[in-house]
């Protein structure tokens, strides 16, 4: 009897899922809404959020590049003033525009791909080790993941200090003929690392390494979990190697994996801002310049041109949009071949 007039009310035969269908459904009908109206309609309080925190100023900065701005515009003094391309043409033609754009690209190319090689070899070996050292290791690697740029940078500008850095006191302990033979000179005393722009970007590379590789080797960590163990025992029997069975069987499986992660890799690096200023003590050598500090040091220098450093800040926010579109773009083309 239960059975006969559950069926007659249409639910005894219906699966969970079936059932949940049909209450949404009918919830949407008494809403007035059509059905697959319903995740969109959902999605409007975190659009307004978005739009409120990212596009109006994304807006305003995109505005303000096409004005003059500057002290009496920020007061209220003066309006601003409409320039046009005005802007724009001035930095394309600012030998500093293109030194700083060559570092920020020489600088991103490097960093992205050490990062992304590193933090793929740590988290194959987290997944080779035991669960307790495992987690041990991933505490101590996520520290510094977790230090604030700023902070990030003030540790490796005191390693690299000219008079009381580690790193000229430990190489200064190397014998004087290793030191000679590695590097070519056997006294580091005094070694002013950060004053030249080569070296600079070296420590710089090092220090957004430092801080990146353990985001990367976690994540690919967590998708090594997610392989068949027997994919790699099959391997195994049939005589691959630790090499062939990671490009055979691991890196397609993690392809979406390392997909999301080279882009993430690409906006960081593109922009890095607070570790280089304090490495450098603020835009004081232009030769060392990267887009984000350029940026900075023409919106902020005496008199402030406001305008200038929005539209600097804008061929970068292109250039990040441009070279992610591609890589999503060959991604998709990629996966469609397959």
């Amino acid at each position: 009897m239960t059975n006969a007039s559950t069926i007659a009310r249409g639910g005894g035969t219906s699966s969970a899922p079936e059932r949940r269908r049909r209450r949404s459904h009918r919830r949407a009908l008494a809403s007035g809404l059509p059905p697959k109206a319903i995740p969109y309609v959902l999605l409007i309080p975190g659009i307004l959020v978005i739009a409120g925190l990212l596009l109006y100023p994304m807006i305003q900065v995109v505005v303000m590049s096409f004005q003059k701005v500057g002290l009496p515009q920020i007061s209220g003094k003066r309006p601003a003033e409409w320039l046009g391309w005005e802007n724009y043409t001035k930095i394309f033609e600012n030998d500093i525009f293109w030194s700083s754009l060559r570092n920020t690209i020489a600088f991103a190319v490097i960093t992205v791909s050490l990062t992304l090689i590193l933090g793929t070899a740590v988290g194959v070996l987290l997944n080779k080790l035991s669960k307790r050292m495992s987690t041990f290791v991933i505490i101590g690697i996520m520290s510094a993941w977790a230090v604030p740029p700023v902070a990030q940078g003030v540790i490796w500008r005191w390693l690299f200090d000219a008079e009381a850095g580690i790193i000229n006191w430990a190489l200064n302990l190397l014998p004087d003929w290793l030191s000679v033979l590695l590097f070519g000179r056997a006294d580091w005393t005094g070694e002013p690392w950060l004053n030249d722009s080569i070296t600079v970007y070296l420590v710089l590379i090092l220090t957004v390494l430092w801080a990146s590789f353990p985001f990367i080797a976690v994540s690919v960590l967590a998708g090594l979990k997610g392989i068949p163990t027997e994919l790699y025992e099959a391997a195994t029997v049939d005589g691959s190697g630790p090499w062939r069975t990671f490009w055979k069987i691991t890196f397609p499986l993690l392809k979406p994996v390392f997909a999301v992660l080279t882009i993430l890799s690409i906006i960081w690096d593109f922009k890095v801002f607070s570790q280089l200023y304090v490495l450098i003590g603020g835009p004081t050598n232009r030769e060392a310049f990267n887009l984000s500090m350029y940026s900075f040091a023409e919106a902020f220098r005496s008199p402030p041109k406001m305008g200038s450093g929005a539209a600097i800040a804008v061929v970068l926010t292109v250039i990040l949009l441009i070279v992610t579109a591609f890589y999503i773009r060959q991604m998709v083309k990629s996966e469609e071949v397959q």
